[in-house]
């Protein structure tokens, strides 16, 4: 697998020609062009020299190297340091890649780590538009961004499916094991998107209002409709964790409920039986002087109050919906 997946100079918002690691310095001299490198999962000697090429901070390179890094924002002099965690469904569950991008004056740097789309379509979108990739870096930086965020929707929109399903499954008393697990399942699955999705809000705050250098105000508002985009993501996570949640109290519910009507079953037959019970157990016992004892129909007389105490008990307790 080839670590540098692109490596082109662009100016006037044109592609001028691909060129290789090595010809990146030369590159650089020319002040009214930039350089946009991609790389998926490079070794360490590889982020080095880019390290050495574009002169990039060593606190950033450390954590490009380690990955495992929660979405921000670093400034290192007039240069940037972008975390971004895209997300897709993978085997059904909520799986988040890595991507570091280091923005400078000449220069674009993505770094990929994990499972994650290719930004060839990114890639292809800009130099589609010339006039916009004229903005620079910081322009590549939000196509990036609007390109990641934009793959979040699918991934909320399948877990509203199974949030959906999961709720029929409950409401149709067809919910059991798999039915709590499933929710647990759906709970972890959004919190992991939280994670990936709430800190691009901070991140797009600051880019649409802090002065920064390599983000020209003219590329400012496009960072807005990446905000309000990462604004409806994190309302809708929180909005499906809220229903989650429900769901799962409406489980419990249901199986309260369910356990109470086996409950009041239970009781009703239990009275039921305790009458002839009752009267058999007096009717048992060895004294000799007893009434109907030696009379001749006492036997049926009894069996007979048994029966007639049994069926006003079943009448009542089945007007009372107990049974």
């Amino acid at each position: 697998m080839a670590a540098v997946i692109n490596c082109a100079v662009y100016a006037a918002g044109c592609r001028l020609r691909d060129i290789s690691i090595d010809e990146i310095s030369d590159a650089l001299k020319t002040p009214d062009q930039f350089v946009w490198v991609g790389l998926l999962e490079p070794e360490e000697a590889l982020l080095r020299k880019m390290q050495q090429e574009f002169g990039l901070h060593d606190l950033a390179v450390e954590d490009a190297l380690r990955a495992h890094q929660r979405p921000k924002l670093e400034e290192y002099g007039n240069s940037l340091f972008v975390v971004l965690r895209p997300a897709h469904i993978h085997d059904g569950r909520v799986d988040l890649g890595e991507t570091h991008i280091f923005i400078g004056p000449q220069y674009v740097l993505t770094v990929r780590h994990g499972d994650t789309q290719a930004y060839t379509e990114v890639r292809t979108r800009c130099e589609s538009t010339p006039r916009l990739l004229r903005k620079g870096p910081g322009f590549v930086l939000y196509a990036v961004m609007d390109f990641v965020v934009d793959h979040y929707f699918p991934v909320v929109g399948e877990l509203e499916e199974r949030l959906d399903a999961l709720e029929a499954q409950i409401f149709g008393g067809e919910a059991d094991r798999a039915a709590i697990e499933e929710i647990y399942a759906l709970k972890r699955d959004l919190l992991e998107l939280k994670r990936g999705v709430s800190p691009l809000v901070d991140i797009c705050n600051r880019l649409t209002r802090f002065d920064l250098p390599v983000i020209p105000d003219d590329t400012q508002p496009y960072f807005r409709d990446v905000y309000d985009h990462a604004i409806r993501i994190n309302e809708t996570i929180d909005t499906l964790r809220e229903l989650v949640t429900s769901a799962f109290e409406a489980k419990l519910s249901l199986a309260s409920m369910a356990m109470g009507e086996v409950t009041k079953q239970l009781a009703a037959w239990a009275a039921i039986i305790a009458v002839p019970t009752m009267i058999a157990g007096i009717y048992g016992m060895n004294f000799e002087f007893m009434p109907e004892v030696h009379w001749r129909f006492g036997y049926y007389a009894v069996l007979l109050v048994m029966v007639g105490a049994c069926g006003v008990l079943y009448s009542r307790f089945k007007k009372a919906g107990w049974l």
